[in-house]
């Protein structure tokens, strides 16, 4: 038995559901005599801004205690800069090409998610209000139900692209969040984004980050993404992307099984660029093992008693049944 590996999110159907997480493989060439991108369901391009940005002062990255907190400040050219220089590379690519976007403000997003869409080499657009290197504003969507509304309501008419909002792992409920997003017209949403943290010289008696605090990523965060994943797959029915600390393809089944129709691989390609290969390979190996067919019946069949359901709105609410291909 040969299991199918397709999934899909809103209209774009992925031949299986490793992706490469923005950021980390800049527009897919850089990363290309590294990781097979035929192999691969595709990749997220690193997020383009309404202007270049030359990204944070440095120090920007610091390893830490099985993780990396980085404040790259999402460096790009700016939308007439990919426009003109990334989008060649991008419609080259043989796998499915979701490009990242962020705006200072609605107006930003939506200038973005129009440029973006008018050149056709994008299959999904990431919306990401989420990110917490670029300031005030980087988190300010996606902390807050009402703005995330704000945003998506008035992007999703601007496109027929399917839109997923990238979210924020620092808010009390994380699932309000996601809720609104697809009140609005949201295809999927994706998440989690890094964990704000600090890094300390004891000796110089300094922040080692020169923006202070920066974004946890690596192992140190997987319990935590785990379980932001499995409480919002339990209050939305549009797909969820799950990521934040894949660093084995055991660790992409597990994201599955609570609840993510595909995954984005990051931190982890920076030590093992053939990691998102190995996680499609085991992802075959293990429903060949346990006798599935499809992929899609492994979304959210996380064994749970009845009685464990999630609390949600002051009620007990079961875990949802398994999600189909999410159409």
């Amino acid at each position: 038995m040969t299991p199918n590996l397709e999934v899909h999110i809103g209209s774009l159907q992925l031949r299986n559901p490793v992706l490469v997480a923005s950021g980390i493989i800049g527009y897919g060439i850089e990363y290309a005599r590294l990781v097979d991108l035929d192999a691969i369901g595709g990749i997220v391009t690193k997020t383009v801004t309404r202007h270049a940005r030359a990204g944070n002062p440095p120090p920007r990255v610091v390893e830490t205690a099985s993780g990396m907190l980085n404040s790259i400040g999402i460096e790009n050219p700016g939308l007439e800069g990919f426009l003109e220089s990334k989008v060649p590379i991008l419609r080259e690519l043989p796998c499915a090409v979701v490009v990242s976007v962020e705006g200072e403000d609605v107006r930003e997003f939506c200038e973005l998610v129009e440029g973006v869409s008018r050149v056709g080499v994008a299959h999904a657009i990431e919306v990401n209000i989420s990110c917490p290197n670029v300031g005030p504003h980087g988190l300010r969507y996606s902390t807050d139900a009402d703005m995330a509304r704000e945003v998506m309501t008035a992007i999703r008419p601007l496109t027929t692209l399917p839109l997923i909002a990238k979210l924020t792992p620092n808010v009390t409920r994380i699932a309000d969040i996601a809720a609104a997003c697809e009140s609005c017209g949201a295809d999927a949403v994706s998440l989690v984004n890094t964990f704000v943290g600090m890094a300390v010289d004891s000796i110089s008696r300094k922040p080692i980050l020169g923006t202070v605090v920066g974004g946890l990523s690596g192992p140190a965060i997987k319990p935590l993404a785990l379980a932001k994943v499995w409480e919002v797959a339990q209050a939305v029915d549009i797909p969820v992307i799950g990521m934040g600390g894949i660093t084995s393809p055991a660790d992409a089944v597990e994201f599955i099984l609570v609840g993510s129709t595909a995954v984005q691989v990051g931190t982890a390609l920076f030590a093992n660029p053939g990691l998102p290969e190995a996680c499609v390979e085991e992802l075959g190996s293990y429903l060949r093992r346990a006798d599935v067919a499809s992929v899609v019946d492994l979304i959210g069949a996380l064994d749970v008693p009845a009685e464990r359901g999630v609390i949600r709105a002051g009620r007990h609410v079961l875990p949802r049944a398994r999600r189909g291909s999410a159409s």
